[in-house]
């Protein structure tokens, strides 16, 4: 039986004014005639319907997260971690995934449009992250993972440039000199990774071999395979993934080759991925604070909903550089 308000209101013999008032605990009801209708409430059964009073309040409670590739840990992590927190707030959260795909991002910034979001965290490709506006939309928008242009958008990032930097330092001082790169096409992070990559190796006066690929296993497959197969006196000494799947990609060729990680060339990349740990030996990598980033954009995204006038912020985090046997001195 489809149960409306109009029949609870008849059953406890009010109006339908007062049955919302006592719904939203909203306005004054005398104690014998909030009784009545609760009573009445129960004796139907009548469940209201949350979302139509949602819609008409304005307030959705329910946050949108768009994120690059559900499939890299990293925003599993993230996407938990903005979870944990919404739950403890009382929030919805409705989950998107875009591939890096700029037609499927456009899509869902639109159904968070059509869904009335109450805010929304978002991990934008590199040309959405450049053009955004956050007036465009009706609602709070923080970034994690890539940033937009500076005062866009509240966001909450890693340091790139100095954690790829410290990557390079670190092989330099292991002894490897031609140090080649795997560095994401399709977001403002691949970048940031590369420009720190390349100026490190500049300082030290070696040339720089990186490559912009899709930011997946199997384009680091193919690249890394195009390395190994050079001769030996012009093939890479060292590696660098931007990423934690071009980093599994480029292990999986590596070993498929019979190339031993710190032994013949070494392999280094971003994101402690469990897997990074328990492969011998183990890679050595830039852990990101993955939890804390997705609890932190709660943390903004809560404040600036309760003051909407308040300035921009991006918070910029270091990395944790975790060395293990995969780059090995020479």
């Amino acid at each position: 039986m489809n149960l409306r308000i109009k029949d609870v209101a008849q059953a406890a013999g009010v109006s339908v004014t007062t049955v919302s008032r006592v719904l939203s605990n909203n306005g004054p009801v005398r104690d014998a005639v909030r009784q009545r209708v609760l009573g009445a409430i129960e004796q139907l059964g009548y469940r209201p319907n949350a979302a139509a009073r949602r819609l008409r309040s304005g307030d959705t409670a329910t946050i949108g997260l768009i994120v690059s590739d559900v499939r890299n840990p990293f925003f599993t992590e993230v996407s938990r971690a903005v979870e944990d927190a919404a739950y403890q707030q009382g929030l919805r959260v409705i989950l998107c995934n875009t591939d890096e795909n700029a037609e499927k991002e456009a899509m869902y910034l639109r159904l968070m449009e059509e869904e009335r979001v109450t805010g929304c965290i978002y991990s934008p490709t590199h040309d959405a992250a450049q053009r955004f506006k956050a007036q465009a939309y009706d609602f709070p928008v923080v970034m994690i993972d890539r940033a937009g242009p500076a005062g866009s958008a509240d966001a909450v990032v890693l340091d790139n440039r100095d954690a790829a930097a410290r990557l390079v330092e670190h092989l330099v001082g292991r002894g490897y000199r031609r140090i080649a790169g795997l560095f994401g096409n399709a977001s403002t992070t691949g970048r940031e990774r590369h420009d720190g990559f390349a100026h490190a190796l500049g300082r030290h006066g070696l040339p720089v071999l990186a490559e912009f690929v899709e930011p997946n296993p199997a384009s680091a497959l193919e690249h890394v395979g195009a390395w190994l197969a050079r001769d030996a006196d012009t093939r890479p000494d060292a590696i660098v993934a931007s990423n934690g799947l071009l980093l599994l990609g480029a292990y999986r060729e590596m070993r498929a080759r019979g190339v031993t990680p710190g032994t013949d060339i070494a392999l280094a990349g971003f994101d402690n991925d469990a897997w990074t740990d328990l492969v011998t030996p183990g890679i050595t990598v830039v852990a990101q604070p993955v939890y804390e980033i997705g609890k932190i954009a709660m943390q903004l995204l809560t404040q600036r909903l309760a003051d909407p006038s308040m300035s921009t912020r991006s918070l910029v985090l270091p990395g944790d550089l975790v060395v293990r046997g995969s780059t090995a001195a020479r």
